[in-house]
């Protein structure tokens, strides 16, 4: 605690504070994507935005992976989970995400069917082990951070000769994510949002290193630099994209050194190498079919893919027009910005997949800022 408490100091928040005010230019505009969700609520925990000056906006980005998991994806589950002898295991902030027809997995489990919360990949292994007679599902979800957990227990899996486990995989990957909010045609349609530099996930970084976002900062011009999950860690990330973007530079800086280096964790990528491929295309809430975005497993491991042991088909399936998560999970549109926020749609009662996870913007908004301001007028 004595280690983490150094990166809440009030005092050295103050200091940052005061060295970022002096630091921006009065006349421009500085308009920062924080990626991940676990940044988003360090950022409203904290009151960051309280501490920046009014022209430093942060635009809270795609990284939830239970946010952005669509809706004929989390279908496919609940058709998994009530099918005979199957057990789906699922990581917890799944259960209460909304599906189509207004189900959820913790509904589906309430008609009977067999779905357990597991807090690792490990433990869907030990159902499995366990009892022989069920066929377990592991209900896969997570960015680059979760895929080498889910890519060790296939292996062990296979290793075991289990016959009765596999895997509903729906990991994806973080650079197709900023790529879609820079540049597709599709996110332009439903609306873009101005982006001059990214605040980089600290624990996806850690796997894969920051050598993938160099691209994005050369290729577009947008400073990336990552950050870990503390608040000074936050704010010294924002000192630094100010600094480059006053000097018109777009590199990759790393405030995360403690976690990160430029090529990653190599053993952890070597596992997501050996089971995985990348899927021509796959679909994600508010940002559509990005290619070359999801992974699944290879050929070798089909015998342990639930998608083809149980011939999963995803139907098109549309959003509650009601919810705004779409929109807010491109940037376009803050919580507060929906018009149920806070009154139909409360953790409790959750209609949209940001208000579920303990990483979802809404979640964030709702716990930490739920007085907000009334309009003028």
């Amino acid at each position: 605690m004595r280690y983490i408490n150094g990166f809440r100091d009030g005092r050295a928040a103050t200091a940052l504070s005061r060295l970022i005010a002096a630091a921006v230019e009065p006349e421009r505009d500085y308009h920062l994507m924080e990626f991940c969700g676990g940044h988003t609520h360090a950022i409203s925990r904290y009151g960051i935005q309280d501490l920046l000056p009014p022209n430093v906006r942060l635009v809270h980005g795609p990284g939830c992976p239970v946010c952005v998991l669509a809706t004929p994806r989390l279908d496919g589950a609940i058709e998994l989970a009530r099918r005979p002898g199957v057990t789906l295991v699922s990581y917890g902030d799944m259960l209460r995400v909304p599906a189509s027809r207004r189900l959820s997995l913790l509904k589906a489990r309430a008609g009977g069917a067999d779905v357990r919360m597991a807090y690792s990949a490990a433990e869907a292994l030990a159902i499995a082990t366990a009892e022989p007679r069920r066929q377990v599902v592991f209900f896969a979800i997570g960015f680059e951070t979760t895929a080498p957990a889910t890519a060790h227990v296939i292996l062990e899996a296979r290793r075991r000769g289990l016959g009765n486990f596999s895997v509903y995989c729906n990991h994806v990957l973080t650079p197709a994510a900023i790529l879609s909010i820079l540049d597709a045609p599709e996110v332009r349609d439903l609306g873009r949002v101005r982006v001059d530099g990214f605040i980089g996930p600290s624990h996806v970084s850690a796997v894969i290193g920051s050598r993938p976002y160099e691209y994005f900062a050369e290729e577009y011009r947008r400073p990336v630099v990552i950050a870990g999950f503390e608040p000074l860690d936050v704010m010294l990330a924002i000192r630094m994209l100010v600094e480059q973007l006053n000097q018109g530079r777009a590199c990759v800086e790393n405030e995360f050194t403690r976690g990160v280096v430029r090529d990653g964790n190599r053993k952890a990528q070597q596992l997501v190498a050996e089971v995985f491929e990348m899927r021509p295309s796959f679909e994600w809430r508010g940002l559509g079919q990005l290619p070359y975005s999801g992974l699944r497993l290879k050929s070798a491991y089909a015998d342990f893919d639930a998608e083809r042991r149980f011939d999963v088909r995803t139907r098109p399936a549309p959003e509650n027009k009601a919810c705004q998560c779409p929109a807010i999970i491109r940037g376009v549109k803050n919580p507060t910005d929906c018009p149920i926020f806070g009154t139909v749609c409360t953790p409790r009662n959750p209609i949209g997949s940001c208000m579920v996870s303990a990483e979802g913007a809404c979640a964030a908004y709702y716990k930490y800022r739920r007085r907000v301001p009334a309009k003028a007028g």
